[in-house]
């Protein structure tokens, strides 16, 4: 049997989508009569059927990472969540199982947890949205949020990467009173007093937060709360919160694509403008300690190694497109 030219990509999904349910959500009578009405609409039904079938089939041997089966990994996806976000996740699943073996190896490199998050940019990619409260979130390079607002609560959940958060008046006033705004990270909460603030996480030890209107109160995990305030700045992990530092206002440019390096090593130069490429971009630590002064391109990460290639003694040698080294000229 083939598909018809039209509809083939709508089949499919519908296709993925029940192949995943049946094999990975507890289904019942009802629902595998649904699916025997939707199977006998037409050959074309069947054939999509058998498609995803086949595709499944051919996913049984590949393995992922940390040797955990793909298989595995559909069925941890599949049950991820519940309402809109499994919903999502079904969806997804659906893509990728018309994607094929292909499609599979190239997303399985990626962290589950962030591909399945509400919001996310890719390498490079920045991207704003505007809350269901009003509010603004602006997320940097290769970031993931989860959005999880109640009625007693507006919440996000930091996954990965980097946020700026403009905190909108609550529209919404429940008996118990207006509902906090609060970031949740692995390491404790950022909870906004009326605030522009931005959160990081670093590494998998530490988050930084940065203030820049009115004030934030970080409380880490197991350690006990400070609040920080307009122009202030400070890193915690799950036990304390370190001592508050100056917050740099230049480090907002990320909005524009702007990188503004302040007399810094090139080494970490180096490493923040990684953060906007695919790939690998390694400093030689012979030229690790030269600093650098100005304003770089992160829309163009190839102008701004140039850049940088004309002002200090280095070279930059690119063994692919994905595999650049700045060493000594």
């Amino acid at each position: 049997m083939r598909l018809p030219p039209e509809g083939d990509r709508n089949l499919l999904s519908e296709a993925a989508e029940w192949l995943v349910r049946l094999q990975y959500e507890q289904s019942g009578e009802t629902e595998r009569q649904a699916f025997q009405q939707w199977h006998a609409q037409s050959s074309a039904h069947a054939a999509a059927w058998q498609k995803v079938q086949q595709v499944m089939q051919a996913l049984a041997p590949l393995q992922g990472g940390a040797g955990e089966p793909a298989q595995q990994a559909l069925k941890t996806l599949a049950q991820d969540g519940r309402g809109a976000s499994r919903r999502r996740n079904l969806r997804r699943l659906g893509m990728l199982l018309i994607a094929g073996p292909s499609g599979w190896l190239a997303w399985r490199q990626l962290p589950w947890r962030q591909w399945t998050a509400d919001v996310a940019t890719a390498t490079g990619e920045r991207r704003t949205e505007t809350l269901p409260d009003g509010s603004g979130l602006t997320l940097n390079t290769g970031s993931a949020v989860n959005i999880v607002f109640s009625g007693s609560e507006r919440r996000l959940l930091l996954v990965e990467g980097e946020i700026l958060v403009t905190t909108h008046a609550d529209t919404v006033a429940p008996e118990t009173g207006k509902r906090p705004f609060v970031v949740e990270t692995a390491h404790g909460i950022v909870e906004a007093l009326g605030t522009r603030f931005g959160v990081r996480k670093l590494d998998q030890d530490s988050t930084r937060v940065a203030v820049f209107e009115h004030a934030v109160r970080v409380q880490p995990w197991r350690g006990a709360p400070l609040i920080l305030k307009a122009g202030e700045q400070a890193r915690f992990d799950r036990h304390a919160v370190a001592a508050p530092e100056p917050a740099d206002a230049g480090s907002l440019l990320w909005q524009n694509g702007m990188l503004l390096a302040r007399d810094q090593r090139l080494d970490a130069v180096i490493t923040e403008l990684a953060r906007y490429r695919p790939g690998l971009l390694i400093c030689d630590p012979a030229v690790a300690h030269l600093r650098v002064s100005g304003s770089i391109s992160l829309d163009d990460t190839d102008a701004g190694l140039a850049l940088l290639a004309d002002s200090l003694p280095i070279r930059v040698v690119r063994r692919t497109n994905h595999w650049v080294t700045v060493l000594p000229r």
